[in-house]
């Protein structure tokens, strides 16, 4: 069971990717379109790819999309039509700034239902990668959000419990994976996936926001 909320002295902050960080609303669905087409499969629309999001890490949506297994060279296929489309990645308005706030006052770390491949492309085209200390992909872990797994493991890797970490993402799921794992569920509230219906500790408006919690918590 985790202690009394406290969100403004927490031992870590752990952030969804897509959506949370960065805006890849239009570049990773067209990663996995381009693959899908080029390997014989059914064209799919990028909100078909989106509502795949929760199946995890590449090897999953694109078995799902081509009704088969897929083998790793077509993952490895998707991987570079990501590379080619993370041109068009930026971060979501104010990431920057507060990872820049943050990075000296908190650990951190991101959990993202992608791979740890796609994750480090995507981080890199943004410039944000070297802000995290930790990132755990989706295909390093043995069950998708919303189950706790990916929350608990970067939590481990930072060396801190769960229940003194913020975990902050925009979908539903990643609210239900934070409160199984015992961390403070902090929806994004920017992100192309919030629900305001969906529970969450507490809501952010804007990254800021998180930024001038965890600052006023430390005066």
């Amino acid at each position: 069971m985790r202690g009394p909320l406290d969100a403004r002295n927490p031992s870590a902050v752990v952030w969804d990717m897509d959506g949370t960080l960065i805006d890849s609303s239009s570049a990773v669905p067209d990663a996995f379109i381009e693959t899908v087409t080029a390997l014989g499969g059914t064209v799919h629309s990028r909100a078909e790819v989106v509502a795949l999001y929760s199946l995890g890490p590449p090897h999953a949506m694109l078995s799902r999309m081509l009704e088969r297994p897929c083998s790793g060279q077509e993952v490895d296929l998707y991987h570079e039509a990501l590379t080619q489309c993370a041109a068009r990645v930026t971060p979501c308005a104010g990431v920057r700034a507060t990872l820049d706030q943050l990075r000296h006052l908190v650990p951190m770390a991101v959990f993202t239902g992608a791979s740890r491949r796609a994750a480090d492309i995507l981080l890199a085209a943004v410039g944000l990668r070297d802000h995290f200390s930790v990132v755990v992909g989706g295909d390093e872990i043995e069950r998708p959000k919303p189950d706790p797994e990916g929350i608990l493991r970067a939590c481990a890797l930072l060396r801190v419990p769960a229940h003194a970490c913020v975990y902050v993402g925009d979908a539903p799921t990643d609210l239900e994976a934070a409160r199984r794992a015992g961390a403070h569920a902090a929806a994004a509230g920017w992100g192309h996936l919030y629900d305001p219906s969906a529970h969450a500790d507490f809501v952010l408006k804007a990254p800021e926001d998180l930024a001038a919690r965890l600052l006023t918590g430390r005066r």
